[in-house]
């Protein structure tokens, strides 16, 4: 595979090294590090993976596997060996002292990907406290491997000179970090308020990296959101009007995509932006329906939808339907459409769906409002709809459909009993 971004740099030839134990699907989670490794600039000579019942403690594949991959480093002229899971310090000191070559993990790659990626400042912030986070239990002997890689895959972007510093420094920084992050949080929580006291509906569109989240969002608002077939082209939200078939104004909202096994600290420090969805009040799942992943990539994105608490109802969107099309009656369940982001097609279907399961923007009610709440009726009037009026001695008694952000407003007077005070 050719590497999908020109660097200044010059492309660095990198080994991919993953274990087999039977708790995942090795052979997948490989073939995403390797789409992991060329975007991040790498050119991938290799691919090494090894079945055995638990990791090796020392060095996580066994001696003779790792002789196997030193060989391998030297004849092909290597320059990173990246694995497949989490290394701790000691693991990636006596790997690189086999392999006589830097060592990365796929955290560390996932982050630098961030690093690149990363456009607003929040975005920048965030990653910065992931790669600070990440780095600081692996302060003690992670210089070796860096200084080797001169700037390269896995020491890119914010955070990168906090590894000459000392560990009080970086917990000081971590400390202002999230403190900042904490401030923009409460400002987009504000934000979320002020929508949901104006009655705005939002939908997170969420899902795998890489399956058409932007396309589909410029496809139905022309947002001119980057959309590239690489991975993690998007990182920060990008909140967008649209209308529905009914009439109702929905904000669209694109979050930052999915990997499996998504590193820990990425979930906390991206967690003001994945707030957006679990704040939303309907999550579009899209997947690649074109890709034999596409299950497990519904799969990853419940999963951080359950971990993340997220309330609101999935509706199931198979994107790429042009290319292909899954089995009827597949594990998707019945909230699920079939769209082509690129063409257009099915996108009428999507807004239906979507209208059918958000909550009814009205509501029927039988209200006596008292003189001198002109300007309620007004409202009601506006947002809604007058069915009968008749006026009586203290007020009027009134058959409307209520649109849903009034109806705290109307309830008081709603017309069984309730005090016209």
């Amino acid at each position: 595979m050719q590497p999908q971004e020109n660097s200044q740099q010059a492309v660095q030839k990198a080994l991919l090294i993953g274990l087999d134990t039977g708790e995942y699907d090795a052979q997948a989670s490989l073939a995403e590090l390797e789409t992991l490794a060329v975007s991040a600039g790498a050119e991938v000579e290799g691919v090494l993976l090894q079945r055995r019942p638990a990791p090796e403690a020392a060095t996580v594949i066994g001696q003779g596997k790792l002789e196997e991959a030193a060989e391998f480093c030297k004849v092909q002229e290597i320059d990173l060996a990246v694995f497949d899971c989490e290394l701790s310090p000691a693991q990636m000191r006596n790997i690189e002292r086999v392999l006589h070559t830097a060592v990365i993990d796929r955290t560390a790659l996932i982050l630098d990907i961030f690093a690149r990626r990363a456009v607003t400042a929040e975005g920048k912030l965030q990653v910065e406290l992931a790669q600070l986070q990440y780095r600081l239990p692996r302060l003690s002997g992670i210089g070796t491997a860096l200084s080797r890689l001169g700037g390269g895959i896995g020491t890119r972007g914010p955070g990168e000179t906090q590894l000459e510093t000392d560990r009080r420094h970086i917990h000081r920084r971590i400390a202002a970090l999230k403190k900042e992050l904490g401030q923009l949080e409460k400002r987009r929580a504000l934000h979320r308020q002020r929508r949901q006291k104006e009655g705005v509906i939002s939908i997170a569109i969420v899902g795998y990296t890489n399956v058409g989240k932007s396309t589909l969002l410029n496809a139905l608002t022309g947002a001119g959101v980057l959309a590239e077939n690489r991975l993690f082209a998007t990182l920060d939200p990008t909140s967008r009007g649209l209308e529905l078939p009914d009439g109702r104004n929905v904000m669209l909202i694109d979050t930052v995509g999915f990997v499996r096994r998504l590193p820990h600290h990425l979930v906390e420090a991206f967690h003001s932006t994945l707030e957006e969805a679990v704040e939303a009040d309907l999550i579009w799942c899209v997947c690649d329906a074109s890709s034999e992943e596409a299950e497990a990539q519904a799969a990853v994105a419940k999963k951080l939808l359950a971990e993340l608490e997220a309330r609101a109802p999935v509706l199931i969107v198979l994107n790429k339907c042009d290319t292909a099309l899954p089995a009827p009656g597949s594990f998707f369940g019945e909230h699920t459409v079939n769209i082509s982001a690129r063409t257009g097609e099915g996108l009428e279907s999507l807004l239906r769906k979507t209208t059918e399961m958000l909550e009814p923007a009205h509501q029927r009610m039988q209200l006596y409002l008292p003189y001198g709440k002109e300007r309620l009726l007004a409202e009601i009037r506006q947002e809604g709809r007058i069915y009968h009026m008749d006026y009586e001695p203290e007020g009027m008694r009134i058959d409307a459909l209520v649109e849903k952000r009034l109806i705290p407003k109307a309830a008081p007077y709603d017309a069984r009993g309730q005090s016209l005070s």
